[in-house]
C-alpha cells in the first residue's frame, strides 16, 4: 500500500498562483492530480510519469505545470492564473501503469482549492 501526504492548498484570488506537493511512501511510476468540484465527477487534471512524460486535461494547459523529484518521491502541480472555476479539492493519485486511472491506483486525503475574490 503506497501512502501519499499532499499539502499546498487553500484560498487564492483569480490570477493568483498555489503550488501542491504530494510525497508518496515509495517510488511509484505514475503520479499525478485529479479534482473534484461540488456536484461534478473527479477529473484528470494532470500526470507524470518516472521519466517525465505528461499529460494534462485541456482546461489546465498552459496554466498548471507537473514535475516531480524521484529522489524524494514527491510530485508537484504549480498552479498559475488560477480561475474560479478551478475550485475543487485536488487529489493525488499514485498508480504502477500509465496512465492514471480515478477507477485504480492510490490516493492522498485531497486539498481544497479556492479561488475567489
Amino acid at each position: 500500500q503506497v501512502q501519499l501526504v499532499e499539502s499546498g492548498g487553500g484560498l487564492v484570488q483569480p490570477g493568483g498562483s498555489l503550488r501542491l506537493s504530494c510525497v508518496a511512501s515509495e517510488r511509484i511510476y505514475a503520479m499525478g492530480w485529479f479534482r473534484q468540484a461540488p456536484g461534478k465527477q473527479r477529473e484528470l487534471v494532470a500526470g507524470i510519469t518516472t521519466g517525465g512524460s505528461t499529460d494534462y486535461a485541456d482546461s489546465v494547459k498552459g496554466r498548471f505545470t507537473i514535475s516531480r523529484d524521484n529522489t524524494k518521491n514527491t510530485v508537484y502541480l504549480q498552479m498559475n492564473s488560477l480561475k474560479p472555476e478551478d475550485t475543487a479539492v485536488y487529489y493525488c493519485n499514485a498508480r504502477r501503469l500509465w496512465p492514471l486511472s480515478d477507477r485504480t491506483g492510490f490516493w492522498g486525503q485531497g486539498t481544497q482549492v479556492t479561488v475567489s475574490s
